[in-house]
């Protein structure tokens, strides 16, 4: 499955079977930025990159912000795919975790700089 080019996240760009995900938190390199844990492993034998999103329910009791805090990080990881290597692709889970909403900007930068870490 080829994923579209372009500042879209097709289905095949997200990391959803369980298989995958336990090789990803069991294999993975962690690393914390900001407000967002995130978990990495390379190669993932695709052609491109494939993302996770959690938010944690410990903090965030009602669907709804969990919901927007899951849109935010999709939107910026979304608009920003660019900055992380392509070619060997890469398994990327992020992890909200603060027990506060940060704005969309806040968001955005903190997702740029877990993209060039991973680089």
């Amino acid at each position: 499955m080829e994923p579209v080019a372009g500042n879209t996240l097709s289905k095949a760009e997200r990391l959803s079977s369980k298989k995958d995900i336990s090789r990803l938190i069991g294999n993975g390199r962690w690393g914390v930025c900001d407000a967002v844990k995130y978990c990495c492993l390379s190669p993932n034998g695709l052609d491109f990159n494939r993302i996770m999103v959690s938010v944690p329910k410990k903090h965030f009791k009602r669907a709804v912000k969990r919901n927007l805090l899951k849109r935010r990080l999709r939107e910026a990881y979304r608009t920003q795919k660019s900055l992380c290597r392509e070619g060997d692709g890469v398994d990327i889970m992020f992890q909200y975790d603060s027990p506060e909403i940060l704005p969309y900007a806040s968001i955005r930068d903190i997702v740029a700089k877990i993209l060039k870490n991973i680089k």
